[in-house]
């Protein structure tokens, strides 16, 4: 007995001639499943890099994480998005350090000019 709202599952019966699924002599039925995984393009962090080229481009990290910016927007529109990856993985850790740095500096200047 099926509950309510449930359709009745497709149960082989016994004693049938054409056998159960698996059995020699059987009808095979072969399933195949696509999966379709689209993943988020990768990220240039191109607005990041142009803010640290401006103003904060200490060691000219901006400059190279602007480079690497550029270079992994040119990868990710001509399709090779792994070399997209690579180079926006090189431009975000260039970006930060230039943030770092910043931010360091600007704390020693506030340090030195309240001494």
């Amino acid at each position: 007995m099926n509950p309510v709202g449930h359709p009745a599952e497709a149960v082989p019966l016994q004693g049938r001639s054409d056998g159960l699924p698996g059995q020699p002599g059987a009808a095979t039925v072969v399933q195949y499943t696509a999966v379709d995984i689209t993943s988020e393009p990768p990220k240039d962090h191109i607005a990041w890099s142009q803010c640290c080229f401006s103003y904060s481009n200490p060691c000219c990290l901006g400059l190279a994480a602007l480079i690497f910016s550029v270079k992994s927007r040119n990868r990710r529109v001509a399709g090779d998005l792994e070399g997209a990856r690579h180079y926006g993985s090189i431009s975000r850790c260039l970006n930060i350090l230039s943030s770092v740095l910043t931010v360091i500096m600007v704390l020693i200047f506030i340090i030195i000019m309240t001494s």
